[in-house]
């Protein structure tokens, strides 16, 4: 992950990481998203809450259900590290303002950069 966030000049910020359960991410899901149900990744950033504020050294947490991702390992027929990389590359992009929900051409922007830096995770 080191090298995924050099190239994205992040080399001097700090990524919180937790990896729970369906139960446990369905929790946070409804709690700060009021969404329903488990998902496979949130990404909480930890953006400036007041303007001109100085810039936070934390870019935030990335909370990944181990449950959900062996299901989708399992389905995609990969490796269960793969899928997580994957899943952590997703949040990451998420922390950085990258969301695929707010259109087509946003969603296909995030794949875009989601997929380059995939690659160089695997090789990491």
């Amino acid at each position: 992950m080191e090298k995924v966030l050099d190239v994205l000049g992040c080399h001097d910020k700090e990524l919180s990481i937790l990896v729970t359960s369906d139960e446990e991410i369905a929790l946070l899901n409804s709690r700060y998203l009021g969404r329903q149900g488990p998902t496979n990744v949130i990404a909480f950033p930890m953006c400036p809450a007041i303007e001109n504020e100085p810039e936070s050294p934390l870019l935030g947490d990335v909370v990944i259900s181990l449950d959900t991702a062996m299901r989708e390992a399992s389905e995609a027929g990969e490796p269960l590290l793969e899928t997580v990389g994957r899943l952590l590359v997703h949040g990451l992009l998420h922390l950085l303002g990258y969301d695929h929900e707010r259109g087509v051409d946003e969603a296909r922007r995030m794949q875009g950069e989601e997929t380059r830096l995939i690659k160089i995770f695997k090789e990491a």
